[in-house]
């Protein structure tokens, strides 16, 4: 798990370099012809992840109603509200773009392979976990875009909703859809072949990543911006999880769940999904120049949330019963 981890994190850093260096094949009207290629890529993204998604093991933690209410509520309403103050916060200091990503941020759903991964190593409640992370990457198809909408109407900003609904139905919904109607044909060589199904989606990830910075450099949105902004999401991106980390521990323990129920809310419900994060704000920011900006933050978080992450689950995995 951790050379997944680490390539995919160095992948990451040069795929924004080459963005950099040479963004004209990912810009708009760049030879890699952007505007097909990102749909391609979000649809095939979706249609792995619908795939992948066990939805028959939903039922092995679905009566544990506590935790599920604590780590759902952490994820799509304590950490939108931490977002939304951190906006009130920061308005005569962050940009617009980046405000806005750190929104998107606290609105997106936990993790799923993370989130499960963790919860195993550290000795956790696996089928909450499980539950919990399918659960969140359902629901955020439709309050990730809610929350933004709600967002970026109050603020006055030009938010087309239906364009963005017609988006998401064609290029998000129908591929999770299609995959998971493919797991009775498909399951099974999925299962043998998930390590290199897996590389596919990071690579199809990774794209995306470039395209969007890429388009970002191509419109000059860095030149308005120095290497502060980068401070700025690494400070906003710790002070954010770090909050959100120790509400879902002090919610837990006020809840009275038992160690493994809080070790798999600790971990989903601080978690968020870069994984759909970004093929998800090719759809709801796709007419944004500053989509990279945009997108900072979350690949700012999660590398954080990886490495706090291992830490805890080697502590938490070493107790003694």
């Amino acid at each position: 798990m951790k050379f997944k981890f680490d390539w995919f994190l160095k992948g990451m850093l040069v795929a924004v370099a080459l963005a950099f260096l040479w963004p004209a094949p990912g810009a708009k009207g760049g030879f890699l012809q952007p505007e097909l290629l990102n749909k391609a890529g979000i649809a095939l993204v979706f249609f792995l992840t619908g795939l992948g998604l066990p939805l028959a093991a939903l039922k092995d933690g679905a009566l544990r109603w506590k935790v599920h209410l604590l780590i759902q509520t952490c994820t799509f309403l304590i950490c939108p509200a931490l977002g939304w103050l951190l906006l009130k916060a920061s308005g005569g200091w962050m940009s617009a773009d980046l405000q806005i990503g750190f929104f998107y941020l606290c609105a997106l759903p936990s993790t799923v392979s993370s989130s499960v991964a963790l919860t195993v190593a550290a000795r956790g409640n696996v089928p909450v976990a499980v539950f919990n992370a399918t659960l969140s990457s359902l629901l955020g198809v439709v309050l990730t875009p809610f929350w933004m909408a709600w967002l970026l109407g109050g603020s006055g900003s030009s938010f087309a909703v239906g364009p963005v609904i017609i988006d998401l139905l064609i290029w998000l919904v129908l591929p999770l859809v299609l995959g998971q109607l493919s797991r009775p044909l498909l399951g099974a060589w999925a299962g043998r072949h998930k390590a290199r199904l897996q590389i596919v989606d990071r690579l199809t990830i990774l794209t995306l990543v470039y395209t969007s910075f890429a388009d970002t450099v191509q419109q000059g949105v860095w030149s308005r911006h120095g290497p502060l902004v980068l401070v700025e999401t690494v400070i906003g991106s710790a002070l954010l999880f770090a909050i959100l980390l120790a509400l879902t521990r002090l919610l837990a323990r006020w809840l009275g769940l038992d160690t493994a129920d809080r070790i798999a809310a600790v971990f989903c419900g601080s978690k968020k999904t870069l994984a759909s994060g970004v093929p998800m704000a090719h759809l709801i920011f796709g007419a944004n120049p500053a989509l990279g900006l945009i997108l900072m933050p979350i690949m700012i978080y999660h590398p954080l949330q990886l490495a706090v992450g291992g830490v805890l689950a080697q502590r938490w995995g070493a107790r003694s019963d």
